[in-house]
């Protein structure tokens, strides 16, 4: 994929797998919902508490792998640093992720029956890039 080909496709509302090293084991490998334009760092919202927040404390990076489902197959996965971690807020980043994979009345109800108020958004900036578009291969 040209680079424009595999942002585009990063900042399609896909499910995406994240990796994150473990100290004592394989990576934890896990799906996430993601926020993203291209150009821009990724985002993500998840629980304080939480394993993956644990561990993106201990490693301090992380990737993603986004992939189509059906022929011709394609692929982004993307990793890098974390360079923010913070609250979340509610509008920008809680609701603005749920109405991407929800719909707006689907996303509302889904902040509405939650509490996202303790979530924390973790913002990763992508250096590595890997990509395929199989449809291309003759």
């Amino acid at each position: 994929m040209t680079e424009e080909e595999r942002q585009d496709f990063l900042a399609e509302a896909r499910v995406a797998v994240m990796a994150i090293e473990q100290p004592d084991g394989p990576p934890l490998a896990v799906p996430i919902w993601y926020l993203y334009q291209p150009g821009s760092d990724i985002r993500i919202v998840i629980g304080p508490h939480s394993t993956k927040a644990t561990l993106l404390a201990q490693a301090g990076r992380f990737s993603l792998c986004v992939q189509t489902e059906t022929v011709p197959y394609r692929y982004v996965s993307v990793s890098g640093p974390v360079v923010e971690t913070r609250q979340c807020d509610i509008e920008s980043d809680a609701r603005v992720l749920a109405h991407r994979y929800l719909g707006s009345q689907g996303g509302d109800r889904f902040i509405e029956a939650g509490d996202e108020s303790s979530s924390i958004c973790v913002t990763m900036r992508p250096e590595k890039w890997y990509s395929a578009d199989y449809g291309k291969v003759q």
